[in-house]
């Protein structure tokens, strides 16, 4: 596996040759470097899809501001990269990386993809594939990262399932920090016993402790626990409260897509 140093100096060389290069440089204004050596547990928030879609994604955002908030924890930013520098990375054999420090995503003890819309499904397996990450979650033990995700499209997990170790339905701010805590007091477990403790988080689906039956024409017929901790039935996690205002937003080097500071005033349906 290549250090994050190693990554850096493969970058000055690579970065001239590819199109917007400010989408894997980092550095940007507010971003949040903490020394590693110091964090116990570190995660990567990926928005599968390019930097130049992703930074404006507030749920991101949201997640990153909280979690940095916190002295021993870490989160660093993860994007797709464009086909030019994908090509790149997959001749050199350089693996998926953060923005802020260069380290490999094979590094991080959480990877947290973001899945807004269903459009992005291939791209979360690309970027798991890329990270050097087993696809399939069956594959993956305890020594590769836990691979979450959240966001709307996750209120239908079962395209992905195969994919994704625990899905988090519903508002994500205090699930996450739940996992983060599970996963650093069972460190030294496997990963099955410890997506049992995680089963038994509001709001946590771990599609390995779930038996799925179809109907002839593909939809869903029943979904039955096959562990005593899987719930019968997850319901959504609800924030009663919501978050301060993300105010130290990241100044992006490049133009986005939505070029704006987003606001959130409301959650949810008025109706």
């Amino acid at each position: 596996m290549k250090t994050a140093e190693q990554i850096e100096m493969m970058l000055e060389r690579i970065l001239p040759r590819v199109t917007k290069p400010g989408r894997y440089t980092g550095g940007e204004y507010n971003q949040v470097v903490k020394n590693w050596v110091d964090i116990d547990y570190k995660v990567a928030l990926a928005f599968p899809d390019i930097y130049d879609l992703g930074m404006s994604n507030l749920g991101l955002m949201i997640m990153y501001d909280m979690i940095n908030k916190h002295k021993n924890l870490l989160a660093e930013r993860v994007y797709c990269p464009w086909d030019d520098m994908e090509a790149v990375m997959r001749e050199r054999q350089i693996p998926l990386f953060s923005l802020e420090t260069k380290h490999p995503v094979r590094q991080f003890d959480m990877l947290a993809i973001s899945l807004p819309y269903e459009q992005l499904y291939t791209n979360a397996l690309n970027l798991i594939d890329l990270a050097g990450l087993p696809v399939r979650a069956a594959d993956r033990d305890a020594s590769y990262p836990l691979v979450i995700a959240g966001g709307h499209a996750c209120y239908n997990p079962e395209p992905m399932s195969p994919f994704i170790d625990v899905f988090v339905i519903g508002e994500g701010e205090e699930a996450i920090l739940k996992i983060i805590g599970v996963m650093r007091a069972a460190a030294h477990l496997d990963r099955e016993t410890q997506l049992r403790y995680i089963a038994q988080i509001e709001g946590c689906y771990v599609p390995r402790f779930y038996d799925v039956v179809y109907h002839d024409d593909g939809t869903v017929k029943a979904i039955t626990p096959n562990m005593p901790e899987a719930p019968k039935k997850v319901m959504k996690t609800i924030v009663p409260v919501m978050p301060p205002p993300v105010t130290d937003f990241i100044i992006p080097f490049v133009e986005l897509v939505h070029n704006r500071a987003p606001i959130e005033i409301m959650r949810g349906c008025t109706r």
